[in-house]
């Protein structure tokens, strides 16, 4: 009996059909491209360009016009002034040009060699001016009868500059002056282990946090409906909101409700400043070490803030779980804690390495959080933060770039890890 192959080649059909498929991707391929990859190309470019905040606007020349004394009577002469200066103090400018009309009555007596007069048409030719450069020239003038009757003066027509700038945004000389600089910084690195410790802790935080509130929710009794309405709370609530409300609670003033606290229950002498405090030294058994008091906090209000993310994943793939493992775990003698740890762990591992990926993505890039809670104070200080302060507030826009390419990288070889040794999970 011959047995039958299934066809190892695409027909002609099914190429026609492949291609048609192609074909209306294609515009959904344009705009993932220009969503996805222009911005990155962009950041990727400025990067490599030493350029500030006030470089975005490209250099141009600026002319301001002036005839001194003002013309009283017929035969009296004057100076025609044009001040010409570069707008940019970087940038050079190339063959500028400006040309002005002048009116009937008002005639040159003295032509500055760079300038030529043809028909009333005044056209000065200036050439380069290297950046922050400021020029002037100066023209004898002698006004008629005609000048003083006709009420055309000589500022009623504007110069008309043409001219060639240099904008090093958009030429083709690159530099690694950025890079040599943030990473020569010692304030760098310190910076970037803050962001690792924010974003591993805050991560694991939440993570645990979610692990347990799923667990507890997982089980049926009166109320959990509110329960799991209430710890949905932090997640939807705006961010502003939530950190002002931390903000007055830790306040450390006489209105910080638990600090009130924890001095009327005898923990603390005196105020603690939870969001503004640096470090405390704590020595445990002989053990001496600085313990990040804002930098915990801020921990803290993250783990607090994306909670509910990983509760409302976790309770989902718990209830998925068949109980049947669970009854016949109890008739074999488990206790509840084997039955979490033997059971149940290895069933949620996928979904805790899958939320473990994303909410170490957005916790790296997490920007609003902090600058709300301390500003990047207090050794809160991460590298988004760094971008913002880099291309803002030093307005060192190309640092502030690289500082971003940075935490693309960072990002890009944790993926690369994970994605390598992460569990893997039928569910």
């Amino acid at each position: 009996m011959a047995h039958t192959r299934p066809p190892q080649k695409i027909g002609a059909l099914a190429k026609r059909e492949m291609g048609l498929a192609y074909l209306m991707l294609l515009p959904t391929f344009f705009i993932v491209l220009s969503i996805v990859l222009l911005p990155l190309f962009a950041n990727f470019w400025i990067s490599f360009k030493p350029v500030m905040l006030g470089d975005l606007r490209a250099a141009q020349p600026l002319i301001n016009e002036q005839l001194k004394p003002r013309p009283k009577q017929a035969g009296d002469e004057g100076t025609l002034r044009y001040r010409i200066r570069n707008s940019s103090k970087k940038d050079q400018l190339y063959d500028v040009i400006f040309t002005d009309t002048l009116p009937e009555g008002l005639d040159i007596t003295s032509l500055d060699e760079s300038c030529a007069l043809a028909d009333r048409r005044l056209t000065c030719s200036i050439g380069e001016m290297p950046g922050g450069e400021r020029l002037d020239l100066t023209l004898q003038t002698k006004v008629s009868q005609l000048y003083l009757d006709n009420g055309i003066r000589a500022r009623s027509s504007k110069p008309v500059l043409a001219y060639t700038a240099e904008n090093s945004l958009t030429s083709f000389e690159f530099s690694t002056e950025n890079f040599e600089r943030i990473f020569s910084a010692d304030e760098f690195w310190h910076v970037l282990r803050v962001s690792l410790y924010y974003t591993i802790f805050g991560t694991l935080g939440a993570l645990v946090i979610g692990l347990f509130a799923a667990q507890l929710l997982n089980t049926a009794f009166k109320g959990r409906i509110i329960l799991r309405g209430l710890f949905l709370f932090p997640y939807v609530a705006p961010v502003i909101a939530v950190a002002f409300a931390w903000v007055l609670l830790l306040d450390a003033g006489p209105g910080g409700t638990f600090n009130a606290m924890l001095q009327q229950l005898g923990i603390t002498d005196g105020p603690v400043n939870f969001l503004g405090k640096r470090a405390v030294d704590v020595n445990i058994f002989g053990f001496s070490f600085a313990f990040p008091v804002a930098l915990t906090t801020v921990i803290i209000f993250e783990s607090w803030r994306y909670f509910p993310l990983a509760f409302l994943f976790i309770l989902a793939r718990m209830q998925s779980i068949s109980s049947d493992m669970y009854e016949a775990a109890e008739i074999d003698g488990a206790t509840p804690f084997q039955q979490f740890w033997y059971l149940s762990i290895p069933q949620l591992l996928g979904i805790l390495s899958i939320l473990f990926l994303l909410r170490f993505i957005w916790t790296f890039n997490k920007f609003d959080d902090i600058f709300l809670l301390t500003g990047g104070a207090a050794g809160t200080r991460t590298l988004t933060v760094d971008v913002y302060e880099q291309a803002f507030a030093v307005s060192n826009l190309g640092a502030g770039a690289a500082v971003a390419v940075v935490v693309f990288f960072v990002l890009l070889v944790f993926a690369l890890i994970f994605f390598k040794f992460s569990p893997q999970d039928d569910g």
